[in-house]
């Protein structure tokens, strides 16, 4: 795989910088920023980063051997690379569904996926991600962030993270144009956040104990509640209740 870098300063978002790059086959274009004046998580939400402290990077592949109905895999397989970079600084991350990134119950990073699909078949992926390295002080309203120099006590060196990550990702993502889908499934089942015992939950109805049972390759998740009845939830439809203070939103 051939890696594309393009670094800037300031932009309002990598991921907007990437909409309307053609990606070439067996190319992943990097667009990497010091600072975000626009830096967009789910459902529209405001990522928090202070200029020139953390990694906030895009990068766009062109996926058209994986099926639209499992467009998950990508998702997964972009998170392993995350993970498998960051524990190499020793920390165990953990994989919050959809797309957090987790140390305990604190949250160090997230990715925002954009998908272009035209005649049946993915064309574009784009993974927009920050991960909190250097900033120390948080001020927004986000209720757990977490960064790896409040983890590790140093500054990491944004660069050197960066290639690992990259690296990694080129590995896991061989994987997803094999269709070893299971391969990629069953590592990220392993590393999920709260992937043992059962936790409170928020749906419409109101909060609710429950296990994961899985997460598909459509990116639907089951839970068990106490019961033994599955519940099954797309994004956002779901909440992990991390504290009586604090629920958070998928």
């Amino acid at each position: 795989m051939k890696f594309q870098r393009i670094s800037i300063t300031e932009t309002d978002s990598t991921n907007n910088m990437l909409q309307p790059i053609e990606v070439p086959d067996d190319t992943c274009v990097v667009a990497v920023a010091d600072y975000q004046t626009a830096g967009r998580g789910q459902a529209g939400n405001r990522w928090e980063s202070e200029h020139s402290k953390n990694l906030l990077f895009s990068m766009a592949v062109r996926p058209s051997s994986v099926p639209v109905n499992r467009q998950f895999v990508l998702s997964m397989a972009h998170a392993l690379a995350l993970k498998e970079a960051l524990d190499s600084r020793g920390i165990e991350v953990l994989l919050k569904w959809p797309n957090d990134i987790y140390v305990g119950n604190r949250k160090l990073g997230g990715t925002l996926i954009e998908l272009s699909v035209a005649e049946g078949s993915l064309k574009k992926c784009i993974f927009g991600t920050g991960i909190n390295v250097n900033q120390t002080v948080f001020v927004s309203d986000a209720p757990n962030p977490v960064s790896l120099k409040q983890l590790l006590g140093t500054d990491i060196d944004r660069q050197t993270l960066l290639d690992d990550i990259l690296r990694a990702f080129e590995t896991c993502y061989r994987r997803v144009e094999q269709q070893d889908y299971g391969y990629i499934q069953s590592r990220y089942h392993a590393s999920l956040y709260r992937r043992n015992g059962y936790h409170p939950y928020q749906d419409q109805e109101g909060i609710f104990e429950a296990k994961i049972i899985e997460v598909a390759q459509n990116g639907i998740i089951t839970l068990q509640d106490r019961n033994g009845k599955n519940r099954q939830y797309a994004f956002k439809e779901v909440a992990f209740v991390i504290s009586e203070q604090h629920d958070s939103n998928i």
